[in-house]
């Protein structure tokens, strides 16, 4: 197995690099807070959702939680802002705030 990300640096050699597309461990992605990445939140309005979770299905990065069969408000550290969500709401439940 290859080297750990916090271990390569500008001396690495690419023959001590890890082999690309492979999966060494599940659910690092979770460690990373891509949503700092985010130029668009989405908003819920709970008085227009009704729970149907198909945000939660169409969401590509899991950021909608959901608890007892409910979604929940969205998780901002992974959420990309991509729109996603508001796209597939047919309630149009949520829409998207320009910023973070």
């Amino acid at each position: 197995m290859g080297l750990k990300a916090n271990q390569i640096n500008e001396n690495t050699r690419w023959q001590d690099l890890t082999l690309g597309l492979q999966i060494y461990e599940p659910k690092t992605s979770e460690g990373f807070m891509t949503g700092e990445w985010r130029t668009a939140t989405p908003v819920l309005d709970t008085a227009k959702c009704k729970n149907c979770l198909l945000c939660v299905a169409y969401c590509p990065d899991s950021s909608i939680p959901v608890k007892d069969g409910k979604r929940e408000d969205f998780d901002l550290d992974h959420c990309k802002g991509c729109g996603i969500c508001e796209a597939a709401c047919p309630f149009k439940a949520i829409t998207m705030r320009e910023g973070k």
